[in-house]
């Protein structure tokens, strides 16, 4: 559940970053009251560990479990 959720995350920051590259607009600051806000600077805390979270999935099936050993 933890790793659908960081996900799902991650895909609308990737988004986010879609449309500031193509349209030069930023969704969560123009959500939020501005790149500083305080709520934008929460939304991109969260964006940025669910990307530290989701590093963990790329590896997740790397590592053997103990039962397949």
């Amino acid at each position: 559940m933890f790793d659908k959720t960081a996900l799902v995350i991650v895909i609308i920051g990737a988004l986010n970053w879609a449309f500031i590259g193509l349209f030069g607009i930023d969704l969560v600051a123009l959500a939020f009251g501005g790149q500083m806000s305080i709520l934008s600077r929460i939304v991109y805390t969260i964006v940025g560990l669910a990307g530290i979270w989701s590093i963990s999935i790329l590896f997740k099936n790397l590592v053997p479990k103990h039962d397949e050993v």
